[in-house]
């Protein structure tokens, strides 16, 4: 209707005016606000790290563990499955805000737990460990934290699932799948193997870049520069 030209000013409402306005508001700012969830993230790990490598990598994982999360709400509701023990009807697909809301919960999550994994992992590469034994370290410190952590914001979060509406429903599923993903397969399973096959190219980062983070960088002293010798 809004194609249709009018003699004076026309204006279009109603309830599938709304849907149409959301989803062109949504499709505008989502581009922007991945980026600079993105370039926010990179920025940060590499402050931590000094690596341009790990903080790739972090992002990359992040994206697998939403493209799973996302995946199971397709299956879920928008195919129909498991309509009676969830107690729903299904629309044929998925809220529109619901990337969104998972995007800014699960990313979050995720990163949090790889900044306790990559943080024990540096601290033992710092101290002079091989990667392999770095990574088997930051594993043994940050194991049990990460995966108590995710277990209960699971149960927390799951019990969304018994919620009637569907929106929360899709909120409480999508968000405990996504961090259990994260902190069993992707975080225990394929961060470690990834790390052990790139080696030494985990802590591979530009010239340039490596003095900015030897003076800005952070540090477990909590120094922007190295302690002296």
């Amino acid at each position: 209707m809004r194609d249709v030209r009018a003699p004076g000013e026309a204006l279009v409402a109603g309830e599938s005016a709304r849907f149409v306005d959301q989803q062109a508001a949504l499709a505008d700012r989502l581009p922007l606000a991945a980026a600079i969830l993105a370039l926010t993230t990179l920025v940060l790990l590499f402050a931590l790290t000094g690596s341009v490598v790990l903080p790739v990598k972090a992002l990359l994982m992040n994206v697998l563990t939403l493209s799973a999360a996302f995946g199971l709400l397709v299956l879920v509701f928008q195919d129909g499955r498991f309509e009676d023990a969830l107690g729903y009807v299904s629309q044929g697909g998925i809220e529109s805000t619901q990337p969104l809301v998972l995007l800014a919960i699960a990313f979050g999550l995720s990163t949090d737990y790889a900044v306790f994994l990559l943080t024990r992992i540096k601290e033992e590469h710092d101290r002079g460990a091989g990667t392999e034994d770095a990574v088997a370290f930051g594993l043994a410190r940050t194991g049990r934290v990460v995966t108590a952590a995710a277990l209960l914001f699971a149960v927390a979060i799951g019990a969304f699932a018994t919620s009637e509406i569907i929106f929360i429903k899709q909120v409480g599923l999508g968000t405990a799948a996504a961090v259990l993903i994260d902190a069993t397969i992707v975080r225990a399973l394929l961060v470690p193997a990834l790390m052990k096959l790139l080696g030494d190219w985990n802590w591979w980062a530009p010239r340039p870049l490596r003095r900015l983070h030897k003076r800005f960088g952070w540090r477990e002293d909590g120094a922007g520069r190295a302690a002296p010798a």
